[in-house]
Order: structure tokens, then C-alpha cells, then sequence
């Protein structure tokens, strides 16, 4: 089971003083990064969505982008070919396209996903300091000797992480299919390495009963969602559901009507008997959220107290530093393309490969199962 004493990791990054000054009353991560774009004016907006469309024509490219980055990024990229998704079928999209050059928003390891599926196309990313807290809480050395003390368990990584530690791993998986793949590796007798969001990693323990050993990791906007404010908010909307990202804590994880990932938080919203939702993830899922469902109400969930200067500051920092000026830039020179050294790629690629034939058998009605090896750890 769960090492009880689990050590969690913290994450630094940039905050302006007076959000220091005042932690305990605003929330962590608002304008926790100095380099977010400079909202453009109409005009300029407009002037930068067409150049970006000429260039992607010019250039042979598609955008991929994450469900939780500008909505300017999410419709020009679906307006273009592209794809809104979460981080692997963004890869996915892109290595199965016919484009040379995939422009990807997002985070950092979003774009090295991408690399490593696509390892001949060219990857930009319209910033390549943007990251992650699960990544950079999660580095190889600390990572590798982990490993090493549990030799005897199977490794499995979720997708927020380098390509360094997904070559270290032996299964990948992302929210959408974590749960089935831990649940088929116990029912075959594994013991589990987990890393790095120790939420995620619990939520999957208490659903499959699994011996997990966690990495002490979490995602800095996940882990702000308050339980007692998130009741607070159902009190105040009786009839609403609550669509909560297994990435956040267990006692708001224990409030929801549905858990899941991204795509299953949109499903649960289409299909669902309810006109009010209240959502515990990233807030850049407001857009799609609100556009396939015009006649619905969304509301964020809650990250702070009553003394806060905002109720909701769910947004990733990082997410938030892709823009468009940014998106023109590395198509018009090239810049901030991703690199991945090859042969850590081909590492790298042996677990994602593997997660993509368990889903692939998963969605084709299969037996998963039989595609998981007697392995040990990596």
C-alpha cells in the first residue's frame, strides 16, 4: 500500500512580492509568472490569427493545443486542421499528420511527447520555458534511485514528466486510462511505482485496491481546490454537479458526481441530466466546456477562502505564458524548436507505445490485458 511517509515535493516559481506578502489571502498560483503575453487589442488580434493561418500553409504545419491554454489558441488550431486535446492525443494527432511541422501549446513536456512520437517532424512550442510542476518536481536522479530502492516494482509514470523519466519507466498512462492499466498490471500481479501526482496516485489506489509507492508530486493548480469551499458552493447550487480532475485533493475528489480526466470532464458535461456544473480543474476548460454546451452553466470551483481577493485562480502559470505573438515567431524563424537526444527518445517511446496498444485493444473491445508483460521494474 501507499508509504505513509510519503514526502512531497515542492515546487518553486516566480510570484510577484505582494502575492508573497499576502499568501494567506490570494491564491498561489495567480500571476505566479512574470512572462504572460500582453493581451492583444481587437486589431492586433486579428492581424496575428491571420498571419499565424498564412504561416501554417506556408510552413507545411498543424497546431496542437491543450485543452487549457488561451481560447484563441484552441480555436485557431481547430480552425486550422489542428486539434484541442490533452497531452498524448495531441502527440498522437500530430504524428499521424501529414504536416512536417506540429506548433505545440502547451507545456514542456507536451512538446517532447510530440518529439518522441514524431521524432522526424520539426516541434515548435511558442515558449519552451513553459513547464510543469509535475515535471519539474519529478527530477531523473532523485527519480532513478526511487526506482532503485523498490526494484522490485513495475514503474508507471504519468504523462507530466521529461522524457528522461518516461525512458526510465515501464508503462505511461494519462488520467483517461491510468486507471485501467494499473487495474490490469495488479490483476497480473504487479506491485506499483508511482509517479509523480500523489492525488492521481491515490485516487487510483482506492479504486483498484493496487500496492502502490507514490512520488510525492502535485499539480500547483489542482492541489489549490478546497473541499470545504467546494461544499460551501453545492450548498449554493443544490441541483449543480461537480466534475472533478483526479489530480486534485481526495476530500474534493470525494465531492464529485464524476471523476476524470479532460475528455471525460467534457463527456460528463454533453451527457449528464443537469443544467449547472461546477468544475474542479484548470479553468482554461471553461471555453470548450461552454462551447459544446451553450445552454449550460459553468461555474469554477473554488481555490481559496472568503478573505481571498479571488474565489477561483485555477490557471496554470505556465499554460498561460503561450500566446499568439509568440505562435508567429517560431513559425516565421524557427525558433524554440523541441529537441530530444535520439536514443533517449527511443527509450522514451517504449512505455508510451506500450500505453497506446493497451488503449488501442481497450477501444477496439480486446483483451487489454493480454498485452500486459510479466515485467519488473525498469
Amino acid at each position: 500500500m501507499m508509504d505513509q511517509g510519503l514526502a512531497v515535493k515542492e515546487v518553486d516559481y516566480e510570484q510577484p512580492q505582494n502575492d508573497v506578502q499576502h499568501s494567506g489571502s490570494v491564491c498561489a498560483t495567480k500571476h505566479a509568472w512574470a512572462r504572460v503575453p500582453v493581451e492583444p487589442s481587437v486589431p492586433q488580434r486579428a492581424a496575428l490569427k491571420d498571419k499565424i493561418r498564412r504561416l501554417l500553409k506556408e510552413k507545411n504545419a498543424v497546431m496542437v493545443s491543450h485543452y487549457y491554454v488561451h481560447p484563441d489558441l484552441q480555436d485557431l488550431a481547430e480552425e486550422n486542421g489542428g486539434l484541442v486535446s490533452d497531452s498524448l492525443e495531441m502527440a498522437r494527432f500530430g504524428r499521424d499528420h501529414a504536416a512536417t511541422t506540429l506548433v505545440v501549446s502547451g507545456v514542456r513536456f507536451m512538446g517532447e511527447t510530440a518529439k518522441i512520437l514524431s521524432p522526424e517532424k520539426r516541434v515548435l512550442m511558442p515558449d519552451l520555458d513553459a513547464n510543469c510542476s509535475l515535471d519539474l518536481g519529478c527530477p531523473l536522479d532523485e527519480f532513478s534511485a526511487f526506482c532503485d530502492a523498490h526494484p522490485d516494482r513495475t514503474v508507471v509514470v504519468y504523462a507530466n514528466t521529461s522524457a528522461a523519466v518516461k525512458a526510465r519507466s515501464d508503462w505511461l498512462v494519462t488520467s483517461s486510462c491510468a486507471l485501467d492499466v494499473v487495474q490490469a498490471l495488479k490483476d497480473k500481479g504487479h506491485k506499483i511505482l508511482w509517479a509523480p501526482d500523489r492525488h492521481l496516485g491515490g485516487y487510483i489506489q482506492r479504486e483498484t485496491g493496487a500496492d502502490m509507492v507514490m512520488w510525492g508530486g502535485s499539480c500547483i493548480v489542482h492541489d489549490e481546490f478546497k473541499a470545504v469551499e467546494l461544499e460551501g458552493l453545492i450548498a449554493e447550487y443544490p441541483g449543480a454537479k461537480v466534475l472533478v480532475h483526479p489530480e486534485s485533493p481526495e476530500h474534493v475528489v470525494a465531492l464529485a458526481d464524476a471523476v476524470g480526466s479532460t475528455s471525460a470532464i467534457l463527456k460528463a458535461a454533453r451527457e449528464m441530466d443537469a443544467r449547472t456544473f461546477i468544475v474542479a480543474t484548470d479553468n482554461g476548460m471553461m471555453h470548450k466546456l461552454r462551447t459544446q454546451n451553450p445552454g449550460k452553466l459553468f461555474l469554477e470551483a473554488p481555490t481559496a477562502g472568503n478573505s481571498a481577493t479571488c474565489k477561483s485562480c485555477a490557471h496554470c502559470p505556465w499554460m498561460a505564458m503561450n500566446g499568439l505573438q509568440d505562435v508567429v515567431r517560431v513559425l516565421e524563424t524557427g525558433a524554440n524548436e523541441v529537441q530530444v537526444d535520439a536514443s533517449l527518445g527511443l527509450r522514451a517511446r517504449l512505455p508510451i507505445d506500450r500505453m497506446l496498444a493497451f488503449t488501442a485493444a481497450l477501444k477496439s473491445g480486446h483483451d487489454a490485458g493480454s498485452l500486459v508483460p510479466n515485467i519488473g521494474a525498469a
